[in-house]
C-alpha cells in the first residue's frame, strides 16, 4: 500500500527532519521519502489536516488485555482497538489473565490472537506460578518464546529472595524484571490514600510509605546482585506505576549512582490528587491510589528532568458489576488507552512536545530492548499522527468497559490515526 502524508510537523529529536514540516510517502511499510511538497500519483492517498503532528509510534508499557479468561471485560480485539484509537501501535500486556500468561501455551494464545491487529502486542509473561508469589514460571523457555518482560503485574513481588534470584536469574539473559512497588501488608483493605481526605471520607487509607519501602529494598537487592548502568547498558528492574514524591527521588538518587533502574508513572496519577474521591465516584477507585498534591507536583517534575521514563495507560477495564457498588467493594482500575495522552496534553504542567514523545517512544522502546524507531527514509513505517492542540469530547469508547473518569469530558490532544504494518488506520 502505498499513501502520502501531507504537511506533518515532525516530532522526533532522533531525527534529521525534527521540527519541520514534511511531506512523507509511505511505501510498502516504509518511508520511501521525505521533503517538502512531494509529487504523487492522482490515485494515491493524501492524508493531511490542520496542525497536523507526526512522530514514531506511541508504547504503553502497561496494559491489562484481559483476554483469556475475563473477555467479559476485554478481548485482544476490543483492546487492540481502543489502543490503536489512542495513538498507539504497540501495547505490552500484564500477564493477569486466566489462566496466567506463565507457559508456552498461554502466550502462544496471545501471540496468536494478535495477527492482523491494528497495533503490535508485547507479551509480559509472569514471574511466578499462577502470579502467586511461591513458585517461579519457566522464564527462560517464556523470554525464548518472546516475552518482552516479566512481572507478576498488579500483585507486587513480595518475597526478597524471590526478587533478588529473579534479578540474578535474568541477568545472563538481559532480562528485565517489572515490579509494581507495594508492601502490602501495609496495604490491607485500604481503599485510597491515607492522608487528611481518607480521614474524612472515613476510608482505610493506602500509606505512601508502603510504595517507598518497597522501593528501598528492591533497589538495596539490585545493588546487591552488582547491575551496574553504563551508557549502553539496559535497565534491569523496572517501577511500575510510581505515585509518590519520595519514590521518585529515591529513583533519581539511584540513577545518579548508576543503577539499572527505570520506572513509569500512569496518565491518571499526573492528573488526580485524593481530593477527587470526595465524591466516592469508583471511577476514581485506582492502584496505587491518586496521591496528595504535593506528590502530583513531584511525579511532574520526574517526567520533566528524566527520572521518570514513561507514561502508561495502566488501562484496567472492569465491568459495571466490579464498579457500580458500595465504593469499599469496588474493584481498582481505570480504562486509559483513549484518554492517557490527551489527559497529559490537557492538564500539562510544561513538559514539551519532544519530551513527551519521548516518554511514549524512545524510552520504552529502550527499556523493553525492541528496535529504535526514527522518521528517516528507508526506516520501517510505524507512526502516530495527532493535534496535540485539537479538541475532542470522550463520548464512545472501543473498550467493553466504561470504567473512565474522563468520559463525557473535553479533551485537548487529538488523535488522527496510526501508520502499522503498511496501513493507515485512521482514529474513529
Amino acid at each position: 500500500m502505498q499513501f502520502l502524508i501531507r504537511a506533518a510537523h515532525i516530532t522526533d529529536a532522533h531525527s534529521a527532519v525534527d521540527g519541520q514540516v514534511c511531506d512523507l510517502l509511505i511505501d510498502n511499510g516504509l518511508i520511501r521519502q521525505i521533503g517538502q511538497k512531494l509529487s504523487v500519483q492522482a490515485d494515491i492517498d493524501v492524508i493531511e489536516g490542520e496542525n497536523l503532528h507526526l512522530s514514531a509510534g506511541w508504547v504503553d508499557m502497561r496494559v491489562s488485555g484481559m483476554d483469556p479468561g475475563f473477555e467479559h471485560k476485554e478481548d485482544i480485539t476490543s483492546v487492540c482497538r481502543a489502543a490503536a484509537a489512542g495513538g498507539f501501535t504497540d501495547i505490552a500486556l500484564l500477564p493477569n489473565t486466566q489462566p496466567v500468561i506463565d507457559s508456552k501455551d498461554t502466550l502462544g494464545y496471545v501471540r496468536r490472537m494478535a495477527q492482523g491487529q491494528p497495533v503490535s502486542i508485547h507479551p509480559i509473561a509472569a514471574v511466578t506460578k499462577k502470579t502467586a508469589g511461591a513458585d517461579f514460571a519457566e522464564m527462560l523457555d517464556l523470554h525464548y518464546a518472546g516475552a518482552v518482560a516479566f512481572s507478576d503485574g498488579h500483585l507486587p513481588l513480595q518475597n526478597p529472595d524471590l526478587l533478588l534470584k529473579t534479578l540474578q536469574y535474568l541477568q545472563p539473559i538481559g532480562g528485565l524484571l517489572m515490579n509494581r512497588p507495594e508492601e502490602a501488608m501495609l496495604t490491607r483493605f485500604g481503599q485510597m490514600h491515607e492522608g487528611v481526605q481518607s480521614t474524612l471520607l472515613g476510608l482505610k487509607g493506602i500509606p505512601a510509605l508502603a510504595e517507598e519501602l518497597s522501593i528501598e529494598r528492591d533497589l538495596r537487592l539490585l545493588e546487591y546482585v552488582g547491575v551496574a548502568q553504563t551508557e549502553s547498558y539496559l535497565p534491569a528492574l523496572h517501577f511500575s506505576t510510581i505515585s509518590t514524591a519520595r519514590s521518585v527521588e529515591l529513583i533519581r538518587q539511584a540513577k545518579a549512582r548508576g543503577m539499572a533502574v527505570s520506572c513509569d508513572v500512569a496518565a491518571h496519577q499526573l492528573i488526580f490528587d485524593d481530593s477527587a474521591l470526595s465524591g466516592f465516584d469508583t471511577n476514581f477507585k485506582v492502584n496505587p491510589p491518586f496521591r496528595s498534591p504535593d506528590d502530583v507536583t513531584a511525579l511532574w517534575a520526574g517526567l520533566a528532568d528524566g527520572t521518570i521514563d514513561a507514561i502508561v495507560s495502566d488501562h484496567l477495564p472492569q465491568d459495571s458489576e466490579s464498579k457500580q457498588i458500595e465504593f469499599d467493594h469496588a474493584e481498582f482500575g481505570i480504562i486509559g488507552l483513549e484518554t492517557a495522552v490527551a489527559a497529559v496534553l490537557t492538564h500539562n504542567r510544561g513538559l514539551s512536545l519532544n519530551q513527551l514523545v519521548d516518554r511514549l517512544t524512545t524510552r520504552p522502546r529502550h527499556i523493553f530492548r525492541l528496535p529504535a524507531v526514527t522518521i528517516a527514509e528507508g526506516q520501517p513505517a510505524r507512526l502516530t499522527l495527532f493535534d496535540p492542540t485539537g479538541s475532542w469530547t470522550y463520548q464512545q469508547t472501543h473498550s467493553k468497559s466504561r470504567n473512565s473518569p474522563f468520559l463525557g469530558q473535553q479533551l485537548t490532544g487529538r488523535v488522527i490515526g496510526t501508520v502499522h504494518q503498511g496501513q493507515f488506520i485512521a482514529n474513529s
